[in-house]
């Protein structure tokens, strides 16, 4: 197969634009804190970890319909295990 994935830096790098493009969505809605690479983490660590042969159409599809709340929920986790504060983006502007 010509386009086979030969590692998790190169499947990063194939699906970047779909995190990018989910990563704007977010701020949009008020999460500019979040970054591709949490969206990747949370992705991996919750829904893809258990799951055997996703497709690239199955891991874009998954980064799209990600939920807001659950990303924010598990970024609030995120925070609080490495003791760094949260700031809103009002607070974050002054």
């Amino acid at each position: 197969m010509e386009n086979e994935i030969k590692s998790l830096n190169e499947l990063y790098n194939r699906i970047k634009p779909a995190l990018y493009s989910k990563k704007i969505e977010l701020c949009k809605m008020g999460l500019s804190y979040i970054k591709e690479e949490d969206i990747w983490n949370y992705l991996s660590k919750n829904d893809w970890a258990n799951s055997k042969d996703l497709s690239l159409f199955d891991m874009v599809s998954d980064i799209m319909h990600l939920e807001k709340y659950k990303i924010e929920d598990y970024m609030i986790k995120v925070f609080k295990n490495s003791h760094r504060e949260l700031l809103t983006e009002e607070e974050s502007l002054l």
